[in-house]
């Protein structure tokens, strides 16, 4: 399995911070500046894998937790999992354990199921906006929204723990209570059947998952994700300060808090029911985490190379462990039909090749193949795939 690459439009260069060095130690680093590259190539190639090609790091010391892809909570493919372990603001006993936690390296910070915590959920501190009231959020993703407050908590992952940050519980509140306005964008993903996972594990490279937009009260009518909500309902967007929105885990862990590394074992080009591999806290920390062999690209806020080349234009890219295959455009490759309309399905494997172009200049050939998403599908029994792709939603 490899991690969603998308191709999009190109947009401006701000500042980032931590690394995320994903499969082959290619590493996303914070920076500004810009770039520039050469147009890339494509190409058919029936028999080579764009998968990792090597075992991932063992994950079995305190700095890594293992990952596996399988059916999950609901059956939905290329879905990353983790488990997480929350407790209790300055406790070490009032804790539970949650597993089949999306990872997910394009977005930030930990929201989980309400259900998942049990009565946990009551150990919680709900956070209070500065306006007054509950503070909740509603988080946008791709395919859907979450909704649900914003509470207090420590996070344990293997042997690394960032004390009393906040977090997303999600679904903790009526549907009623949702905005009618700025909020509903595609799908209620408040149940963990609906969101394919007990939770999300956001390990981008912000260390908040809003920052200025949600911290200045100039923003908030216009940006923000943060509401108020007097009494748990009338909620309306409200300013939240940065100490007060969701945390990326990462940067508040004591030590290997400047990034991760994400690692899978390598699979057939034909899927397999499961697949494994490792996160890594720490970039050069300690001895299963030096970068000396990385390319190191720096990124925009949200982790996205925005100078990036594909098919001679230039396209703005992100690796996504939270999507489930490779999303862009490209017109010469057939499109399945019916509920996979989406999805690329070519009579034969396609290659093509991304030209990734750092903010620092650096660059880099990444190539990927495409295989027909429908003959993958009719195996009901693989979840883990290196060669699913469809068509960039935006």
């Amino acid at each position: 399995m490899r991690f969603a690459l998308k191709l999009e439009a190109c947009v401006s260069v701000v500042k980032a911070v931590l690394a995320v060095s994903v499969v082959a130690m290619t590493a996303f680093v914070a920076g500004c500046g810009g770039g520039g590259g050469d147009s890339s190539s494509s190409s058919n190639n029936n028999n080579s894998n764009s998968g990792p090609n090597q075992q991932p790091i063992a994950a079995n010391a305190a700095n890594t937790v293992a990952v596996s892809v399988g059916r999950g909570v609901a059956g939905i493919i290329n879905i990353p999992t983790v488990s997480v372990t929350v407790c209790a603001p300055n406790s070490t006993t009032n804790c539970t354990t949650i597993d089949n936690v999306l990872l997910d390296t394009g977005s930030f910070g930990l929201r989980v199921v309400n259900s998942a915590l049990g009565s946990l959920a009551n150990s919680l501190p709900v956070q209070q906006a500065t306006a007054g009231g509950q503070l909740a959020e509603c988080t946008h993703f791709a395919d859907g929204f979450t909704w649900g407050t914003t509470r207090t908590a420590t996070v344990k992952i293997s042997g690394e723990v960032a004390s009393n940050i906040p977090i997303q519980v999600i679904g903790d509140m009526a549907d009623s209570t949702i905005p009618a306005s700025g909020c509903v964008n595609g799908a209620n993903e408040n149940t963990a059947s609906a969101l394919g996972a007990n939770g999300i594990l956001g390990l981008g490279v912000a260390p908040v998952d809003c920052g200025a937009a949600c911290s200045v009260q100039a923003n908030v009518a216009q940006f923000s994700n943060y509401y108020a909500c007097p009494n748990g309902t009338n909620c309306t967007p409200t300013l939240a300060e940065t100490t007060k929105q969701v945390a990326n885990p990462i940067p508040n862990f004591p030590v290997d808090n400047n990034g991760v590394i994400v690692q899978m074992a390598p699979i057939s080009s034909n899927g397999a029911a499961t697949a494994t591999g490792t996160v890594v806290f720490g970039i050069g920390t300690q001895s299963n985490n030096g970068n000396a062999a990385a390319t190191t690209y720096t990124t925009d806020a949200s982790g996205d190379l925005v100078a990036s080349t594909f098919n001679g234009s230039t396209i703005r890219t992100f690796m996504d462990s939270g999507s489930n295959g490779y999303f862009f455009t490209d017109s010469s490759l057939a499109l399945c039909g019916g509920n996979l309309a989406s999805f690329y399905c070519p009579s034969s494997t396609q290659q093509r090749t991304v030209n990734l172009v750092g903010a620092n200049g650096a660059t880099g050939a990444l190539t990927i193949n495409i295989a027909n998403a429908q003959t993958l599908l009719s195996n009901a029994n693989n979840y883990a795939f290196n060669d699913l792709g469809g068509r960039s939603a935006r």
